[in-house]
């Protein structure tokens, strides 16, 4: 029985808004220094520029709102967006030249501009009401064995990029989620499952293409633009330009992998997850695992499930002193062997279909994936919770159904340590280097806006972590949070203002959480 089969049986394949659908954000890029490395290639007659203008020198297109190709193209992976905002066009840039036209254009005309991989944002950044510069279609993926270096556009998809490389016997470390863009997995940091093994998704970045706010390409790398580098890794997506391509170290295919999943009845709940954060930092690197917290119409589940690098032998092993610690038996136990690529198959939802399958159905013409309606909040943990932080983070989710009643919510705790920790907190943008988990709170529905009783549970369930806990992922991006700043970038945040000052000094890539050009006093 593979794991897929076993969650069937247990009935719990996606009670709530799993972490794997949860993975990514926006393209777009953090940084670096004043100095343009390529000028502009376009050259722009004076006075107010126009669509059509736009249209006609782009190698790919522009959909405009009364083009019958924009109702789909304007769609993001949440539907929780659908008719928020409305883009006035949609450039799908075909090249680089055309990512430059583009910010060229809104320069000169004053149209509010954003960028968009895989449309991920949760906050719904990766659409504006002026221009969004899709790019898509720069998806190209390559591997240089001899540097052990991987080419990707940053249009490439998730699940492409694994198929991709994996069939070549490497990998880049990454998210889950398999139509999440590799633009903004990796500029805000980049979760997955190999990170305590490999580091984040932005730790094995070295070099990138980016075009910046004056029309020009810059590339960085740790000998030219250092702080562009510096900067793409967790600075966060959409604040300095636009990212057209990415180069990352990559690791080798696993030989052994193994998967689990153990599920106990909610009665067993504060227990597992105190054991599961005190086991947490006495494993090797090669496990990763998360602690979910779930509660929907038909009941609660307790479940904790990873991936190793090892055998299903030294699993077990390895898993023996979590159940002890728990205290009981779980109710549901897997634990198996996986090739690299179906790994990721399953845990992107995908088990079963072809590549071309595991994307939406307006990626692949035989797409069979759902976009998703959810809203989310994010936390760390830095330490081990004790009885008051345990019983106000099992309250927070047994109340749900009194809060939000019909509504598929849950806490989610990914385990940090290893490889990720290792870096110091200043060696790049990405600042949470001292978490034992990072938490995600999340609420699904059906489909349409976000309803005020998922608000309210949100709410709820950040106020009762909050003593507990501290700071906020960047890649869970949050336009509630009133002190993001500090809770996305903290000691960093004084560097990052001093590159996007240097880069985009009049503040050409704004949204309503992008990094400013001055510190506020």
């Amino acid at each position: 029985m593979d794991r897929r089969q076993f969650l069937r049986r247990t009935g719990a394949l996606c009670a709530s808004v799993s972490a794997s659908a949860l993975l990514g954000t926006t393209a777009g890029c953090s940084g670096p220094s004043p100095t343009p490395a390529t000028a502009s290639t376009t050259s722009a007659p004076p006075g107010p520029p126009t669509w059509s203008e736009l249209a006609q020198s782009l190698t790919g297109s522009l959909v405009l709102p009364s083009d019958t190709a924009f109702a789909t193209a304007k769609l993001l992976y949440n539907e929780r967006f659908d008719g928020v905002v409305t883009p006035a066009a949609i450039a799908r840039c075909a090249s680089v030249s055309d990512v430059q036209r583009c910010v060229d254009f809104t320069r000169r005309s004053g149209v509010a501009i954003t960028a968009r991989s895989g449309g991920h944002s949760y906050g719904g950044y990766s659409l504006c009401d002026g221009l969004v510069v899709d790019v898509g279609a720069l998806s190209s993926i390559s591997l240089d064995r001899a540097t052990s270096t991987a080419t990707v556009g940053a249009g490439a998809l998730l699940i492409d990029i694994y198929d991709t490389l994996g069939t070549e016997g490497v990998l880049v470390p990454g998210g889950s989620c398999p139509t999440v863009g590799i633009a903004g997995l990796t500029l805000g940091g980049g979760i997955g499952v190999f990170d305590r093994l490999y580091g984040l998704t932005c730790d094995n970045l070295r070099s990138l293409r980016i075009v910046i706010a004056d029309g020009s390409t810059m590339t960085a790398d740790p000998s030219e633009h250092a702080n562009l580098l510096w900067a793409c890794q967790g600075g966060g997506g959409g604040n300095f330009g636009i990212v057209t391509s990415f180069d990352f170290a990559v690791q080798p295919v696993p030989a052994d992998l193994s998967l689990f999943t153990l599920d106990w009845p909610w009665s067993a709940a504060t227990e597992v997850l105190g054991a599961w954060q005190g086991w947490v930092p006495t494993q090797p690197d090669e496990l990763w695992s998360n602690c979910e917290l779930s509660s929907g119409p038909s009941g609660e589940l307790v479940r904790v499930s990873g991936v190793f690098v090892g055998t299903p032998g030294t699993l077990d092993s390895l898993l023996a002193p979590l159940i002890s610690a728990a205290g009981s038996q779980p109710s549901g136990h897997f634990v198996g062997s996986e090739s690299y690529l179906s790994a990721m198959f399953v845990e992107a939802g995908c088990a079963g279909k072809t590549v071309s399958q595991c994307h939406l159905p307006t990626q692949t013409a035989d797409g069979t994936l759902p976009r998703a309606a959810y809203a989310a909040k994010s936390t760390y943990v830095l330490d081990a919770f004790g009885s008051s932080a345990l019983a106000a983070t099992l309250e927070a989710v047994a109340s749900a159904q009194q809060v939000a009643p019909g509504f598929g919510v849950a806490l989610l705790f990914d385990a940090y340590g290893g490889a990720i920790n290792r870096v110091p907190a200043s060696a790049t943008a990405f600042v949470h280097r001292d978490a034992l988990a990072g938490v995600q709170m999340t609420a699904s529905w059906g489909s349409g806006a976000e309803p005020a009783d998922a608000s309210a549970w949100l709410d709820q369930a950040a106020s009762a972590l909050a003593p507990y806990t501290t700071g906020a992922y960047q890649n869970y991006i949050d336009p509630t949070l009133a002190d993001w700043q500090d809770a996305y970038y903290g000691a960093n945040l004084p560097r990052l203002v001093e590159v996007k000052r240097a880069v985009d000094p009049e503040d050409l890539f704004h949204f309503a959480q992008s990094i400013p050009t001055t510190l506020s006093s």
